[in-house]
């Protein structure tokens, strides 16, 4: 078999060109050409402008012999953890050879992936690198190797260029200035059974697709603080922001709001998309676990990386130094203790308000717009709200996780000797 993997939204003459790339080889081996073509959102998170029917006839026009949906990755992972889980799937469903386009050489690709590799780096690949998510499927192939004790053979064409780089971005973004008529200029760079296909679909009225914005819009305009929290990909400045940013209408406020927490766009599609289908830390962690369980995931991308990382980060700042530089302590291999998984934490507490609360009770953890860690606890009789009191390397840790956007946190009333505290489990 040969892969590509694709959002094909829509299908222009750069992917024509990956296709022919992967017939010639079929053509040899006497394998099939198969497209892995993401179904529900994009592989930047986002909603497509052609439905997955519409993109997988356009695939199937231009000349592959078989589409595999990838779904329920997009809206609950970044790229570091759906690529291998791509790659994985495209081998044990048998594919050899994989096509891809890239605008450097193949050899300084594999020079790149190769470097990753062998250190074990397989999420921090710096941005500035050109092609750097092919950059990443070559390391991961080359990582899941050990599992499978085999690899895709990669087939690397350069990317098609009409006045600089094909780009599906570009052409919805036309097709949608033009009042959606397809331009001649656009129409140029795509297949002519493509063309046919979008005006079919925008005589229907498929496109462009679109987010489910009365949802969206509830559930940023009505989540409290715990609960946007728990949304897998909101970190705590973000939650503060979109609280603030509050009464939303339309998703440009909602962009507004998290590009004002400094999420860039990549990282805000994926939050929105994740509120948009109300996806958990707790969906996440367990996601990455199983995937971890079948060797899919590389150690330095394990969810008990991300733990210890921010445990190892806030014993480092407790002694005084600088977080940075204990990332990077951390990332050339150093470990230090192994990290809480359970931490109690005080509570100021009114006297009726702690009659109230009885052993095993929830507590809901929150970062106020203060910026100080909270719990809320809801009673039969009242909803009781109170900071909590922890050592600084503990507060500091427990900030770690819940910026690390996946890690839950979980917490519950325990009655000790010394009084009512508020249980946290890590991972939980």
């Amino acid at each position: 078999m040969i892969g590509i993997s694709a959002d094909f939204d829509p299908v222009h003459n750069g992917h024509v060109k990956l296709i022919e790339k992967g017939r010639e080889i079929a053509d040899k081996t006497g394998g099939e050409v198969v497209i892995y073509l993401n179904k529900d959102y994009s592989a930047n998170h986002a909603p497509f402008f052609a439905d997955y029917d519409a993109r997988q006839e356009m695939a199937l026009k231009a000349g592959v012999d078989r589409v595999v949906p990838i779904e329920g990755l997009h809206h609950r992972l970044t790229l570091a953890y759906t690529v291998p889980i791509r790659i994985a799937m495209m081998i044990e469903d048998g594919v050899v050879d994989y096509v891809d386009a890239a605008d450097v050489s193949t050899k300084k690709i594999q020079k790149y992936a190769s470097s990753f590799a062998k250190r074990g780096i397989f999420s921090g690949i710096p941005r500035n690198l050109p092609n750097r998510n092919v950059i990443r499927w070559f390391a991961v192939n080359e990582f899941l190797y050990k599992k499978y004790n085999q690899k895709m053979k990669f087939h690397i064409i350069p990317e098609l260029k009409r006045d600089g780089k094909i780009s599906g971005r570009e052409i919805r973004a036309k097709i949608i200035e033009n009042n959606f008529k397809i331009p001649e200029e656009v129409k140029e760079v795509l297949p002519h059974s493509t063309v046919k296909i979008l005006e079919k679909e925008i005589k229907k009225g498929n496109i462009p697709g679109k987010r489910d914005m009365e949802t969206l819009t509830k559930r940023l305009n009505t989540y409290s603080r715990p609960k946007l929290l728990n949304i897998a990909h909101i970190n705590a400045n973000a939650t503060d922001a979109l609280i603030k940013g509050r009464r939303y209408r339309n998703e440009d406020q909602i962009w507004a709001s998290l590009r004002m927490a400094g999420y860039g766009p990549v990282l805000t599609r994926l939050a929105i998309s994740s509120i948009e289908q109300d996806v958990t830390r707790k969906e996440v962690f367990d996601l990455i676990k199983s995937y971890e369980a079948d060797g899919i995931i590389p150690p330095d991308q394990a969810v008990e990386s991300v733990i210890e990382r921010a445990w190892f980060v806030a014993s480092n700042v407790d002694k005084g130094i600088k977080s940075s530089d204990a990332h990077e302590t951390f990332r050339k291999g150093k470990r230090g203790s192994k990290p809480l998984y359970t931490i109690d934490a005080g509570m100021h507490l009114r006297s009726f308000e702690a009659e109230d609360l009885k052993e095993g009770m929830d507590a809901l953890l929150y970062v106020d717009k203060n910026d100080k860690l909270r719990c809320q606890i809801r009673t039969e009789t009242r909803k009781i709200k109170s900071p909590l009191k922890l050592p600084a390397k503990h507060a500091t840790y427990l900030r770690f996780l819940i910026d690390s956007q996946l890690i839950p946190l979980k917490a519950q009333i325990v009655e000790k000797k010394e009084g009512i505290r508020a249980r946290i489990f890590v991972g939980k």
